[in-house]
């Protein structure tokens, strides 16, 4: 298993976020997590990058412990994180920025040619600085992760805020970079779409995991679809 969450605890000061989170990931996977707002889905994916800190259990990358570590010690071990908020750097180039993320990575299929091959329009910009659109913002943000050539990308809400032609674009980027065989665990708000990329999901309410299979199991599973994820 690639990456394994067991009875992972976490708190924001006195509230309790995280309730004893346990799931799995194994490589050339995509794993949603799905739930309303508030559920704890963010939450779960900076837990394991170390951003929020998890009170009790473990979190396991290749058989290895890594509970708390830091983000960047996890960039080098493979785990990328594409957060809600992208955290561009916009006074650097587009170019610059994707420098930077390799700089935390490894070497491998992904370098930034092959970026600006499979993302044009960043290399129309690489020069440029990275004051982009919401929808070129989330490119650069995925491409930073891809550069660093992980073994899991750990991809929040990429389709959050953008119009719907802009998200459906980016939707198509998360299809091709999954069939190139990416692992990824995907939180999205929109959960049909989240069910179409994904071959497994995990259901999550108020911080606990209250259902979990594959896709075709909890399309199946109606009172849950209907309860937790309201389609």
């Amino acid at each position: 298993m690639l990456l394994e969450l067991d009875c992972v605890n976490a708190y924001y000061d006195k509230s309790h976020v995280l309730q004893n989170v346990s799931l799995e990931v194994d490589a050339g996977e995509v794993v949603a997590l799905l739930g309303r707002n508030g559920s704890g889905r963010s939450t779960t994916c900076k837990t394991i990058m170390g951003l929020v800190p998890a009170k009790s259990g473990t979190i396991r990358f290749k058989g290895q412990a890594i509970t708390n570590k830091s983000p960047f010690a996890l960039a080098q071990l493979g785990i990328a994180f594409v957060p809600e908020d992208r955290r561009i750097f916009p006074n650097l180039t587009v170019g610059e920025n994707l420098r930077l993320a390799a700089l935390a990575g490894r070497k491998g299929a992904w370098n930034e040619k092959r970026i600006y091959d499979y993302f044009a329009v960043l290399g129309e910009r690489k020069d440029k600085p990275a004051k982009l659109s919401g929808g070129e913002q989330q490119m650069l943000a995925i491409a930073r992760a891809l550069v660093a050539n992980p073994d899991i990308i750990l991809l929040d809400e990429p389709m959050e805020g953008l119009a719907p032609l802009i998200a459906r674009s980016v939707e198509e980027v998360v299809r091709g970079i999954r069939a190139e065989g990416n692992t990824i665990l995907l939180v999205e708000q929109n959960a049909r779409v989240a069910m179409s990329l994904s071959d497994r999901g995990y259901v999550l309410s108020n911080g606990r995991v209250m259902a979990s299979g594959t896709i075709a199991q909890l399309e199946a599973d109606a009172a849950t679809m209907q309860r937790y994820l309201a389609v």
